[in-house]
């Protein structure tokens, strides 16, 4: 298992357990906060209690940072997310995206624990778009099967700023013989885009899951069947 969660701490920052004590003044203006807004968009879609962006009600939503994390806390999505947690996951996305120091050194913690014995890659959230690109980054490499779970690869915003740039669709990652699988589940907000065929190709196959209120955990993900079938495959057992 590759791990670079410790590449996200700013200098200076403590290195206790969980997330720094970010609030809603941490959110900077423009990617972290259009990501949020489609987070938000997304959860109103698949949740009739939340208020979605700009819905009248008795007192009207403000368009901010403040009620969408407010909608976003009242989701089932989100339910029991820490507001500090929210918010340091929209950091780390844009950590990733927009620091290039960030961005290698990721890939290089991944890369280095795919060997010439390696035929599966398994991937969560934004270490889909990790691995995605490292094995982009590493041709003739010996993995059979890419396995992306509860991925935002195919949010636009994301997609446009992936490495190698889409021409116009994203660039395949790996041989002509790699499988990959996408799993998703409808109500998981990352997940924005559950079809992943007109961004990456025809070639991807798409898995449609049902992880209840936990929509979007990895636990949750790997414990389904289908997920199992597509490592499987990928190990060459039946």
């Amino acid at each position: 298992m590759a791990f670079y969660g410790d590449l996200f701490r700013l200098p200076g920052q403590p290195l206790a357990v969980g997330e720094p004590r970010y609030t809603a003044a941490d959110v900077s203006d423009g990617f972290e906060t259009e990501l949020l807004f489609a987070w938000w968009k997304a959860a109103a879609e698949v949740d009739s209690t939340v208020v979605p962006p700009g819905a009248d009600t008795l007192a009207r939503t403000p368009r901010s940072v403040q009620a969408a994390l407010r909608a976003l806390s009242r989701s089932r999505f989100f339910s029991g997310l820490a507001l500090r947690a929210l918010v340091g996951a929209l950091k780390q996305t844009s950590r990733y995206l927009l620091d290039i120091e960030v961005r290698a050194a990721a890939r290089k913690r991944v890369l280095s624990e795919i060997g010439d014995d390696t035929q599966v890659v398994v991937a969560h959230s934004l270490g889909s778009v990790v691995a995605y690109e490292a094995l982009c980054s590493a041709p003739g490499h010996s993995v059979r099967a890419l396995v992306t779970l509860g991925s935002p690869l195919g949010v636009r915003m994301i997609f446009d700023r992936l490495s190698p740039a889409p021409t116009p669709l994203g660039a395949w990652p790996g041989g002509d013989d790699l499988a990959w699988t996408n799993v998703a589940d409808h109500g998981d907000v990352v997940a924005l885009v559950k079809d992943l065929r007109p961004w990456f190709g025809p070639k991807v196959e798409g898995v449609a899951v049902h992880n209840g209120a936990s929509a979007h955990d990895a636990t949750a993900y790997l414990t389904d069947t289908r997920v199992g079938s597509a490592i499987a495959g990928g190990l060459g057992v039946r």
